[in-house]
Order: structure tokens, then C-alpha cells, then sequence
């Protein structure tokens, strides 16, 4: 009987390994990291149970033999051995049920298991699960009998309500609802650019809401972006104001305000702009509780002081007296 070697005896009895390689939806397919490429090469195996995986095509292009099946962990464990490296491409659903075997046969101690690593091949990027909320937004646009119908006009004041309810979390400190109420915003914005993209006109797309964003944002900080320098937050309006004024060209500061924004807002916004453009226009001499807020707006503007939610504030404080005066809580 011919005697084994110590050799032949030592990868026989090395268990191997799993690398289970994870891939983003949202990256597109075949843009895989440099590890994940290298395990995929060197690999003995590479196993992926879903036929249609969108990175199996660029796989193949690239010399991999992939092999469609979905192996039990007991399956999985016998491949390995003799030192074999398994890759399992990851589909999302398998893996659950793959994993927990293994961990359940490693559980048992009857077998000796391969070492098991996951490897990211491609992750999201920050910004990513925006990805999704425009693939959610394109489906219920089509498919929803009541988003289907909407248009910009109709959903104009629910994107007012939207913004209110966010100010509240905000003056209210609610972590978990100012998260909840700013994708509420958000959702605005991505069902309007979704509608935009349908006019025959003129459309536009979400990409070009971003687009327009960004290049407002790299324009209006060339101190970031530039070869300006701000050191204080006045020097950085001063750049914000002045980029503003030569894209903008407007012949009168009172340009651009909308006249549909809450009173107390409106008087301060446009305090505001004399103000800054050092005009010297008296108020209006008449009589009246308009006037007196006006004047009140004016004088909370210059000294810092936002109306708007100096009122919002007093008026809490007001809303808390009357509850307590009916004997309920604030």
C-alpha cells in the first residue's frame, strides 16, 4: 500500500474557501472592484443561483466560467475541500438561506469549514438610495391611478404643507420626524421633476434639476471652488450675494420675492434686500395693524431676528398656557 505524503495529506485535509461576493443594483454591472476581480480569476469555482444576475454577462465577457446552481451549505463545504476557493456571486435571496446553513453546519461541529469571506465587489456611494427613490417615483407615476393624474399646480400647496411640517420638526428638535419630513420634501421635488420630464415643450428631468443645482452651488462658492478666499461667514454672503446679483441682473432688488410667502416672511425678505443694498426707503406712514407688523418685521430684520419664527415661538408658548389653562399637557 503506497503510503500517503505529508504533502498530498495536507491539502487533502485544508477545507478551503467561500468568498461570497456582494454587488450593488444601483453601481452598473461589470464595474467590480479590483479584489473582487482577482478572487473571480483565481477562484476553482464561481457559482451564482440566478441566471438572469445582470453582472453575469460581463463576467463571461471577461473569461469567467460561471456556473448557474444553487448549492446547499453541505454542497458548498464538499466543493471546497482540498484547498478549493468557491465564489458565489450573491443575488440577494439565496444568500440568506446559504449562510445560515453554513453557520448552522459549522454550528455542529461534524465538519471541518472553509474559511468564508464576504467581499464587497461594487458598494453604493453616498447619494446612492437616491437611485431608488427615482425608479419608485417612475413606477408610481405610471402605475398609480392618483400620481398619474397629478400635475405642478395640484401639487403645489402640498409641497407648501410639506415645507411647514419640516420647519416644525426642526423648531421641535424631533430627530426621527425632521428625517421623516425632509424626505417628504424630497419627494416633492422628485415627483415634480418626474412630471417635468412629460411636458412636450420644455422637459426636464431630475438629472437636470441636479445638474442646475450644482453648477448654482460651484458658481456661488468660488471660495470653495475657486480662487477666492472666505474666512468668516459675512466674507462667504458677500460672494453669495455678488454671483447672485451677475447671474441674476435684476433691475430692482424687489425682484424675485415671492409675494405668495407668509406676511411676516415677506416684510423681512425684503427689509432684507434694501438693507443689503443700502437703499434709504422710509416705511409706509399709514395707519393700521398691517403697518405695525410691517414696521415690527422691519425691526426684528435688522437686529437678526427671523419674524416668522419668533412668532411661531411665542405662539407655542401661547398654545402651551392654553392647555395648561384647560388642565392638558403641552
Amino acid at each position: 500500500m503506497n503510503a500517503i505524503s505529508p504533502e498530498a495529506a495536507t491539502e487533502a485535509a485544508d477545507p478551503g474557501r467561500v468568498v461570497l461576493l456582494t454587488t450593488s443594483h444601483r453601481v452598473a454591472p461589470g464595474l467590480l472592484s479590483w479584489p473582487a476581480w482577482q478572487a473571480l480569476h483565481a477562484a476553482d469555482l464561481v457559482l451564482c443561483a440566478d441566471g438572469a444576475h445582470p453582472q453575469l454577462p460581463y463576467l463571461r465577457e471577461a473569461g469567467i466560467t460561471v456556473s448557474e446552481a444553487a448549492p446547499t451549505a453541505e454542497e458548498l463545504v464538499d466543493a471546497c475541500a482540498g484547498g478549493h476557493t468557491v465564489v458565489v456571486v450573491a443575488t440577494g435571496e439565496a444568500e440568506p438561506t446559504l449562510t445560515d446553513g453554513l453557520a448552522r453546519l459549522a454550528g455542529s461541529g461534524r465538519v471541518r469549514m472553509p474559511d468564508l469571506e464576504l467581499l464587497p465587489a461594487s458598494y453604493d456611494l453616498p447619494g446612492a438610495r437616491l437611485l431608488d427613490l427615482v425608479q419608485v417615483m417612475d413606477r408610481i407615476r405610471a402605475e398609480c391611478p392618483w400620481s398619474s393624474q397629478q400635475t405642478h399646480k395640484g401639487l403645489a400647496k402640498h409641497g407648501i404643507e410639506e415645507m411647514y411640517e419640516l420647519v416644525e420638526a426642526i423648531e421641535e428638535g424631533d430627530r426621527e420626524e425632521l428625517r421623516e419630513e425632509l424626505g417628504d420634501v424630497l419627494l416633492q421635488v422628485v415627483f415634480h421633476a418626474r412630471i417635468a420630464e412629460e411636458d412636450p415643450d420644455a422637459p426636464f428631468s431630475v438629472d437636470d434639476v441636479a445638474a442646475t443645482i450644482v453648477t448654482k452651488l460651484i458658481h456661488r462658492h468660488p471660495h470653495v471652488f475657486g480662487d477666492e478666499t472666505a474666512a468668516t461667514p459675512e466674507e462667504v454672503r458677500e460672494h453669495w450675494l455678488r454671483t447672485k446679483a451677475q447671474e441674476k441682473q435684476r433691475e430692482s432688488v424687489t425682484e424675485g420675492i415671492p409675494l405668495g410667502q407668509p406676511g411676516l416672511a415677506l416684510a423681512a425678505k425684503l427689509a432684507s434686500r434694501v438693507r443689503t443694498a443700502a437703499l434709504d426707503v422710509p416705511l409706509p406712514s399709514g395707519e393700521g395693524v398691517g403697518y405695525e407688523l410691517l414696521a415690527l418685521a422691519v425691526r426684528a430684520e435688522a437686529a437678526g431676528v427671523d419674524p416668522e419664527a419668533a412668532l411661531r415661538h411665542a405662539a407655542r408658548e401661547y398654545r402651551d398656557a392654553v392647555r395648561a389653562a384647560e388642565g392638558l399637557t403641552a
